[in-house]
C-alpha cells in the first residue's frame, strides 16, 4: 500500500506537575484514565520494542508497534486505523524535566490529509487533557469511562 500524497502532523504540549519517570509508567499503564488502554473498550498492550497493541474505541481499531521505549523520556509507536486510510503514521512521545514538571510532547506524524487525519488533533487532545488532570494539584479528577464511550448516534 502506498502511503498518502500529502500527509500532516499534529503536535500537542502538556506540562504536567510529575517526573518524567511518573509520567512515563503512567502512560503506559491502562488503570491510569487518560491513556489510550485504560478508554479501550478491549485491548492488547506489550510496551517494548517490537511489542505489538491493539485496542478499540466506539468500535473502532487501532493498533500499531512499538518502535522506540527510552525510559523516562521517549515512547514511539506505530499506528494504525480507519482513520489514517490503513496507511501506517508514527506517534512519539517525549517526557522532559522543565524543574519540578515535565513538558509531554505528542507528535503524531504522517497522517493522511484528510478529515479523518485532520481529526486526531481532537482526539490527541481529548487524551492528554484527561490524562494531564490526573497529576494536577497532587490528585486525580473523578474520571468517568463512559466519558470515552459516548454513545454512537
Amino acid at each position: 500500500m502506498s502511503t498518502p500524497a500529502k500527509t500532516i502532523e499534529i503536535k500537542i504540549e502538556r506540562t504536567i506537575p510529575a517526573s518524567p519517570d511518573e509520567l512515563f509508567d503512567a502512560w503506559l499503564n491502562p488503570e491510569i484514565p487518560g491513556t489510550l488502554w485504560n478508554a479501550a473498550e478491549k485491548y492488547l498492550l506489550d510496551p517494548k520494542v517490537d511489542g505489538l497493541f491493539y485496542w478499540t474505541l466506539r468500535g473502532t481499531s487501532h493498533y500499531g508497534r512499538f518502535t522506540d521505549i527510552g525510559r523516562p523520556g521517549l515512547i514511539r509507536h506505530t499506528w494504525v486505523s480507519p482513520n489514517t486510510l490503513g496507511w501506517e503514521s508514527i506517534v512519539t512521545l517525549t517526557f522532559a524535566p522543565r524543574g519540578e514538571e515535565t513538558l509531554m510532547t505528542l507528535v503524531h506524524s504522517g497522517l493522511p490529509d484528510t478529515e479523518a487525519g485532520r481529526g486526531h488533533e481532537k482526539g490527541w487532545n481529548y487524551f492528554t487533557g484527561i490524562f494531564s488532570e490526573q497529576f494536577g494539584n497532587g490528585s486525580r479528577r473523578d474520571y468517568r469511562r463512559e466519558d470515552a464511550h459516548p454513545p454512537k448516534k
